[in-house]
């Protein structure tokens, strides 16, 4: 009986043995076998498992916000690392990693082009969490386009715009042009809406009439109070600027155009001309001579 049991137990044994080293054969030069994909699979796993502690020990003490960012990074950090570990459990698994790269340079090198714009994006999303120039609810400018931030992920950023389209941008714009940051210093900004009157106007008089109709729009802060400047001698005007300051920014083309409108009115009530460009063209008759 313990004979049939040894040898029962043999038998497995070199059943297994045959089965883990039965071998994958892709190509002459690369092959690999059950045993090493077993043990590639469970360095995969037990390094998932260490990451996902280490990623909870990193941030254990960060704000919610800051910590979701860090989860974005800490996932493409952790593909690089599965990346790592897969190529070292090959090579220790017998598998000529050299020969692999050899046969597939050609698709490395295509992919590597292709992929290009993709690690300038996630690059330049790691400079944007990490620098904070930008944040959620951030009125931002770019490429003349306005948006409010919704959200940044590591390869883009999406905003939605004053006409509640979203504009996906791709990272790397930040580094390749110049952002403004409309809120970078707070909610407030500062706005002006302005206008030309034709020479002979009361200066006074227009300076009061836009200054009443800023101080009458709702949106328009009381502090710091609106401001009327005299900007230039124009060649068929007298230029004038009204600036204001707005809690919200992002609708700030709708209080420029009330503020139009109401100009527009204010002015035709007090017969304040708003000039246009003007020449004077002189014709002049010129006698022929006979011959």
């Amino acid at each position: 009986m313990q004979d049939t049991l040894e040898q029962v137990k043999d038998t497995i044994t070199e059943e297994a043995n045959n089965v883990l080293d039965y071998t994958f054969t892709i190509s002459k030069e690369i092959s690999i076998t059950v045993k090493g994909l077993i043990l590639i699979t469970l360095a995969l796993v037990l390094a998932s498992i260490l990451l996902k502690y280490i990623r909870r020990f990193l941030t254990r003490k960060l704000p919610v916000n800051d910590k979701q960012k860090f989860v974005t990074v800490f996932t493409y950090l952790r593909g690089f690392v599965f990346l790592i570990i897969f190529l070292i459990g090959m090579h220790f698994s017998g598998v000529n990693v050299t020969a692999v790269f050899a046969a597939s340079a050609a698709l490395l090198i295509g992919v590597g082009l292709a992929l290009q714009t993709l690690f300038q994006d996630i690059i330049s999303g790691i400079f944007i969490l990490v620098d904070q120039s930008v944040h959620v609810g951030d009125i931002i400018e770019l490429e003349g386009k306005v948006g409010r931030v919704l959200e940044i992920r590591l390869r883009t950023t999406r905003a939605v715009t004053i006409d509640n389209k979203v504009l996906v941008i791709p990272n790397h714009l930040y580094l390749t042009n110049i952002l403004f940051n409309w809120t970078e210093n707070g909610t407030e900004t500062r706005e002006f809406v302005d206008v030309g009157v034709a020479y002979g106007s009361d200066v006074e008089l227009i300076r009061e009439i836009l200054l009443q109709i800023a101080k009458a729009q709702p949106k328009v802060l009381e502090h710091p109070e609106p401001k009327v400047l005299f900007t230039d001698f124009a060649d068929s005007s007298l230029n004038f600027r009204i600036s204001f300051s707005l809690n919200d920014s992002f609708d700030v083309r709708f209080t420029q155009s009330n503020i139009r409108f109401e100009i527009d009115k204010a002015f035709r009530e007090n017969n304040v001309t708003i000039p246009f460009p003007q020449r004077d063209v002189h014709v002049y008759a010129q006698k022929l001579e006979p011959k």
